[in-house]
C-alpha cells in the first residue's frame, strides 16, 4: 500500500509485467537491453535510409516510416515499465492514461495500414515492373505515408474518447504494463458490451481486411516469382517478400488473437504476454529483419562505416 500514496483518487494503478515475478530484476535487465536494441537498430535504419542516396526508394521511404512508428510504439509504454520498477510507483493519471491509449492505437492502426500499402508496393514492383515508376511516384509514397498516420491518429482519438468517457467502480488496478483498452474497460461499472462490439469492428477493418489483402498480394507475387527466368531476381523477390511477411506475421498475429477474441475469455496474462511481442519484441526484431538479409541496406552501412574510419585516419 506505500506504494500508492502518492497517487490520488483519480489515478489508475499499473500492475506492471514484474508484479508475479520471482526475478522481477533479471526480467527488467532483459527489457532494457531490448528497449537498447530497439531505439538502435530502428534509429540506425532510419539515418541509413536518410544517408543512401540509392535507398531513396518507396520501399525503403515505407520501412522507414515503419521503424519511426516502431520507435514510438516502444517508447510510449516501456520506459513507463521501467521508470515504475526503480521508483516503485505504478499510478498513473487519468490524462497520462488517456495519452498513452490515444497513442498506442494510433500507432497500432498505423502500422496495420502501412504494412497493407508496403504488401501493394511490392505486388506494383515485381507483378508490374514497367507500371511501377509511373505509379509509385514521391508524391504517392508521401500519400501512403500521411494516410496512415491520418487513418491512425483518426481511429485512435475516437476509441480514446469513447474508453475514458466509461465511469470505474472500486479498484482502479489496470492489470496489465500499460493502458490497453480492453484492460481498462475490465474496471468499469458499466454495460461496455456495445463498445467491445465497436472494438471487434474495427479489428475486422484494420486487422482482418488488411491481413486478408496482405495475403492475396502474396499469393499473386509468389506466382509471379515461380514464373521468373532469373534466379538472382527469384531470390531477391523472395527475401525481399519473406522479410516482409515475418514482420506481418510478428505483429497481426498476437492483435488479431487480442482484439478478435472477446474480453472475457482471454486471461490478463495471457494478454500482456502477446501485447509483449506487439510493443517489445517486434520493434527490436524489426530492423534486424530488413537489414539482415538486405545486401543494399548492409552496403549503406559499409559506406558510412567506410566515411568514418577515412576521417579518424585522416585526423
Amino acid at each position: 500500500m506505500g506504494r500508492r500514496n502518492n497517487s490520488t483518487s483519480t489515478d489508475f494503478i499499473l500492475l506492471g509485467l514484474f508484479s508475479d515475478s520471482q526475478h522481477p530484476g533479471f526480467l527488467v535487465a532483459i527489457v532494457l537491453l531490448i528497449l537498447m536494441l530497439a531505439l538502435t537498430g530502428n534509429s540506425i535504419l532510419i539515418l541509413l535510409i536518410w544517408a543512401g542516396t540509392h535507398l531513396h526508394t518507396p520501399m525503403y521511404f515505407l520501412i522507414s516510416q515503419l521503424s519511426l512508428m516502431d520507435l514510438m510504439l516502444i517508447s510510449t509504454t516501456v520506459p513507463k515499465v521501467v521508470a515504475d520498477f526503480f521508483s516503485g510507483h505504478r499510478s498513473i493519471s487519468h490524462i497520462g492514461c488517456g495519452v498513452q491509449l490515444f497513442l498506442y492505437f494510433m500507432l497500432g492502426v498505423a502500422e496495420c495500414v502501412l504494412l497493407t500499402l508496403m504488401a501493394f508496393d511490392l505486388y506494383m514492383a515485381i507483378c508490374s515492373p514497367l507500371r511501377y515508376p509511373v505509379f509509385m511516384t514521391p508524391r504517392v509514397c508521401l500519400q501512403m505515408a500521411a494516410s496512415s498516420w491520418a487513418g491512425g491518429a483518426l481511429l485512435s482519438l475516437i476509441h480514446t474518447i469513447y474508453a475514458m468517457h466509461f465511469s470505474t467502480c472500486g479498484s482502479r488496478e489496470i492489470h496489465h504494463f500499460f493502458c490497453e483498452v480492453m484492460a481498462l474497460l475490465k474496471l468499469s461499472c458499466e454495460d461496455t458490451s456495445t463498445y467491445e462490439k465497436v472494438i471487434l469492428v474495427s479489428g475486422i477493418v484494420f486487422l482482418i481486411i488488411p491481413f486478408g489483402l496482405i495475403l492475396t498480394s502474396y499469393i499473386l507475387i509468389f506466382l509471379t516469382v515461380l514464373h521468373m527466368n532469373s534466379p538472382e531476381g527469384k531470390n531477391k523477390a523472395l527475401a525481399t517478400c519473406s522479410s516482409h511477411l515475418g514482420v506481418v506475421s510478428l505483429y497481426f498475429g498476437p492483435a488479431m488473437i487480442i482484439y478478435m477474441t472477446p474480453g472475457s475469455f482471454l486471461p490478463p496474462e495471457v494478454d500482456q504476454h502477446l501485447l509483449v511481442f506487439d510493443v517489445l519484441i517486434t520493434p527490436m526484431l524489426n530492423p534486424l529483419i530488413y537489414s539482415l538479409r538486405n545486401k543494399e541496406v548492409v552496403g549503406a552501412f559499409k559506406k558510412i562505416r567506410g566515411r568514418q574510419l577515412i576521417i579518424k585516419q585522416e585526423r
